[in-house]
């Protein structure tokens, strides 16, 4: 199987905790207003690789953890699925995803729950330029929430993730 990628950002630390690798997934429907990816929207604007390729440069890494992005990885579910899952088999690394829709959207529908499965933190939400906030944690606008997919996946509610509180006094000390 492969994915439409539009880039792959390695040792970056502003999609989660601590260092990350993050693939930045080509095809978005959402198109929110002042998206800052917006080349990301098209899903031919990507470059078709292998996800077995990914799976390898990521998991050679072995010092950081993982993030998906975009576009929205929910729109190449079935492949992401298949690298989270991958990831995880191979590794302990977190992965963390971003998606315009909310987790709620994502659970009612059981073509997303393979990818779930596999997710540790799910920054969900469409951006909303009149919300923006620039002090937020890994997120741009205060719509979007941080949630604790395995947790909410157990407990068949939705919980946010809560950052650990000396990183959350690390990362706002700047």
């Amino acid at each position: 199987m492969d994915l439409s990628v539009i880039k792959i950002v390695e040792s970056t630390t502003v999609d989660g905790p601590g260092l990350r690798t993050t693939i930045y997934a080509a095809g978005c429907k959402h198109k929110c207003p002042g998206c800052h990816n917006p080349q990301s929207w098209n899903v031919e604007s990507g470059i078709r690789t292998p996800v077995k390729n990914i799976a390898r440069q990521v998991l050679d890494n072995e010092f950081e953890d993982i993030t998906f992005s975009g576009g929205d990885p929910f729109f190449q579910a079935d492949a992401f699925a298949e690298l989270a899952e991958i990831i995880k088999s191979k590794s302990s690394k977190s992965i963390w995803c971003y998606t315009g829709y909310t987790f709620e959207n994502l659970v009612s529908d059981s073509r997303y729950t393979p990818l779930l499965k596999n997710i540790d933190v799910l920054v969900d939400g469409p951006y909303m330029a009149k919300l923006r906030n620039t002090d937020l944690l890994f997120r741009g606008s205060e719509n979007q929430r941080l949630i604790d997919v395995q947790q909410s996946l157990k407990t068949g509610k939705t919980v946010e993730y809560e950052p650990n509180t000396l990183m959350h006094a690390l990362l706002t000390i700047s």
